[in-house]
């Protein structure tokens, strides 16, 4: 398996498959299916200053070959997650990566600095946030929002930095470039799409919150787009989601410039599918006599 080790930002993985947010709480449900430390990361459920009830239900919701959650970021708070979460996260074998979000800029000030003092590997910016006292628009849908609060994180953050991306945006690769200049060290995408689905018989949206974000397989060929759109303006590492659901998936983002993936919404459907992902991508490299996946990232070859 030494063929799947990858490197990023200075933390060692060893293999680049990673749950993703919000799809893996904090990873004891799952273990008790497996050892998570099988994996080679967990990006935690995205966690906020203070304990956060989520939105109503309804609040899940299926589409063709994917789903809609307008979840809202549900989470304990960042001081349970320090004490009653990560020490036991610590003994998992597993990367650590904390997602981090906010309704304002002291928000994500005052996590960061929380996060500095604690024993985790890395952090993941949530931009896809509503800025709640500017109007209530998503911190990262214009390169200036999301450069600004990448600032405002990185003079507080000392660790690895990873900015997850909205793809709810005219042209992700400028915005990439802009959080790469404000301090990213690496940036992950997509987050979900914005959807909406409707109950023909009551003609009301069946989330209680109209909207919500998509995911799963319907929206993995756009996240390849958008990836190696990326891939192809920034210098720092690049981190693919978005309907990888198979080894195949896995190793097509791969060659469209991920350096590590994660796993999400297939989860749902099959709780295994992150080691599938991994013995798959293993077999690919064995039987193409590839001695390590960082050869393959980026390498697509566009007509």
């Amino acid at each position: 398996m030494s063929r799947l080790n990858v490197n990023i930002c200075g933390v060692d993985f060893k293999n680049p498959v990673i749950a993703a947010s919000g799809t893996y709480g904090f990873g004891r449900e799952y273990n008790e299916l497996y050892p998570i430390g099988k994996l080679g990361g967990i990006s935690c459920k995205g966690m906020t200053i203070r304990e956060k009830l989520g939105n109503p239900p309804p609040r899940i919701a299926e589409t063709p070959d994917g789903m809609l959650n307008s979840v809202g970021l549900q989470n304990p708070g960042v001081d349970h997650f320090l004490a009653h979460e990560l020490p036991w996260l610590r003994q998992q074998n597993i990367v650590v990566i904390a997602n981090i979000a906010g309704g304002s800029e002291e928000d994500y000030a005052a996590i960061a600095e929380k996060i500095n003092n604690a024993d985790v590997d890395m952090v993941e910016l949530n931009i896809s946030c509503p800025n709640v006292k500017a109007g209530g628009a998503a911190f990262g849908t214009s390169p200036e929002t999301a450069a600004h609060i990448t600032s405002v994180v990185r003079e507080k953050c000392r660790k690895p930095l990873m900015v997850k991306l909205s793809p709810n945006v005219t042209n992700i690769a400028e915005i990439a470039v802009a959080v790469e200049a404000a301090g990213a060290d690496c940036v992950s995408l997509i987050n979900t799409l914005l959807g909406m689905r409707i109950d023909i018989r009551t003609r009301r949206p069946i989330l209680k919150n109209n909207k919500g974000g998509m995911s799963g397989p319907a929206v993995f060929p756009i996240a390849v787009r958008m990836v190696n759109e990326v891939y192809n303006a920034v210098k720092i590492p690049v981190i693919g989601l978005g309907g990888v659901s198979t080894w195949q998936d896995a190793i097509e983002m791969t060659l469209a410039g991920a350096s590590a993936i994660q796993v999400g919404t297939a989860m749902f459907t099959d709780p295994y599918a992150p080691l599938s992902v991994i013995e798959g991508m293993a077999r690919y490299l064995e039987d193409n006599n590839i001695d390590n996946i960082s050869e393959l990232v980026g390498g697509v070859q566009l007509w």
